[in-house]
């Protein structure tokens, strides 16, 4: 009866033990933010498709680690309008709540953040060159409480595309915001790369969107093709451009698949709502405790072939059946 009942004791201490294990093994599990509300404020310099799907991407990756809206996540969503002075408003608020992490889509909204805070950490993305715009040392190794993705649009693809659609093309248009560093950036590229692609860039720099008729009117018969950056005055303004140029007869090549969705001929270009649910992974990380300052700053290498046939139609332009087989073909447009 005595080695019964010892046998039950032990039995118990036992499970006990096990028990205490497993609580502490399942405890490591759980990662920090799921254990409180996490507060993001996220500021956006304009509200347009890509940008939009950048946002959308960063918020459905939390989700997908088990950060979802309304549970364990708090979002502020704050767009800036297009307005510097707005962007930096929103930066210092961000900064005086004390956000757990800002998220800044665009390099004008990246900026305004981080002259606002270096110690909250800072996820970007839709920005061409951080180390240009001076928000991290390096995209190796960004030395400051700044990381996410750039979204450096491919320009050698872009020029092949074109050339391989308008053969005859000799002169290329490039319609930028001269406000927009990162526009700057890649007309600067285009440049060097004209001689390769045997083209000569003729750039076009706007302030606002009341330039943009009349801009496009004094480049017709001076163009044979128009580009559009990835630049977010410009692209606020696709449903516009995009019928200016239809109407002279004016084929456009874009950075990316919205631009084509607006009526663009062409694209070969990165997927915004890829980039922002990279860097929503990335945000996850971070909040988990990686370092800003020792993640390297990413670029999204898959590109997306895209054509719109109804452009192409109008415009009296026929795809080769090669680039149709890899392409994702849409149908209409501002244009259409």
């Amino acid at each position: 009866m005595v080695v019964k009942q010892k046998s039950s004791v032990l039995f118990v201490v036992l499970l006990m033990i096990i028990s205490l294990f497993s609580g502490c093994s399942k405890a490591q599990e759980i990662t920090t933010p799921t254990n409180k509300m996490v507060e993001i404020g996220i500021t956006q310099i304009v509200e347009h498709p890509a940008l939009d799907s950048s946002r959308q991407g960063f918020i459905d990756a939390l989700s997908s680690k088990g950060l979802k809206e309304g549970e364990n996540l708090k979002i502020d969503f704050q767009n800036a309008q297009g307005d510097i002075p707005t962007a930096q408003t929103i930066a210092q608020n961000f900064a005086s709540s004390k956000k757990d992490l800002i998220f800044a889509i665009a390099t004008p909204t990246a900026q305004a953040a981080y002259n606002a805070t270096k110690d909250i950490p800072i996820l970007i993305t839709a920005v061409t060159d951080p180390v240009d715009a001076q928000l991290a040392k390096s995209l190796e190794e960004p030395g400051t409480n700044v990381t996410g993705t750039s979204d450096a649009a491919p320009m050698g693809k872009q020029l092949e595309l074109l050339k391989m659609l308008i053969p005859d093309a000799k002169k290329v248009g490039i319609l930028y915001n001269t406000s927009e560093r990162n526009s700057e950036i890649q007309v600067e590229m285009a440049n060097k790369l004209a001689d390769e692609y045997g083209v000569e860039i003729v750039s076009s720099g706007i302030t606002s969107t009341n330039e943009v008729p009349q801009v496009l009117d004094s480049l017709k018969g001076k163009i044979d093709v128009l580009y559009i950056p990835t630049d977010n005055l410009v692209a606020s303004s696709m449903a516009l451009i995009s019928q200016k140029c239809m109407e002279n007869n004016i084929p456009i090549i874009g950075s990316e698949k919205a631009h084509v969705e607006g009526g663009a001929l062409a694209t070969e270009g990165i997927d915004y709502y890829k980039l922002g649910f990279q860097t929503g992974l990335m945000a996850f990380e971070v909040l988990n405790g990686s370092k800003p300052e020792n993640m390297p700053i990413e670029t999204l290498k898959d590109t997306t072939l895209t054509i719109n046939s109804d452009t192409a139609k109008k415009l009296n332009i026929t795809i080769p059946q090669e680039i149709i087989d890899k392409a994702e073909v849409i149908k209409g447009g501002a244009a259409n």
